[in-house]
């Protein structure tokens, strides 16, 4: 490392560094204008606050997706050791079991929707 590639981790650990320091000094600068302008602590945590609400069946979407797609994978590979088929058949298989997941959450998801 005697090169320019030395520059890279100290430039990466400065970038990093001066992200950092954006955030939290936009972020001071932003709490003290809210302050001055008179609002309360419960007021700035209620401008924060997030209402999030999770839909249930996301969990089953991507338990489906990435199962058919570890499936495919295995298969694949099985496929290209023992019978020496090409890589770009794992590629398609990957993203062929990955629809069929998705289409089986839909039609599951539909299931449920209309129950």
């Amino acid at each position: 490392m005697n090169g320019p590639e030395v520059l890279i981790p100290i430039i990466g650990v400065i970038a990093t560094a001066v992200v950092f320091i954006s955030y939290f000094t936009s972020r001071n600068r932003e709490r003290m204008a809210m302050i001055e302008k008179g609002l309360t602590s419960e007021e700035i945590k209620a401008m924060y606050a997030r209402d999030v609400k999770r839909d249930p069946l996301q969990s089953l979407k991507w338990g489906l997706l990435f199962l058919l797609a570890g499936i495919a994978i295995m298969l694949g590979n099985f496929l290209h050791d023992y019978y020496g088929v090409d890589g770009g058949v794992v590629f398609g298989m990957v993203i062929l079991f990955a629809g069929i997941g998705l289409v089986a959450f839909y039609a599951i998801a539909a299931k449920k929707m209309n129950q």
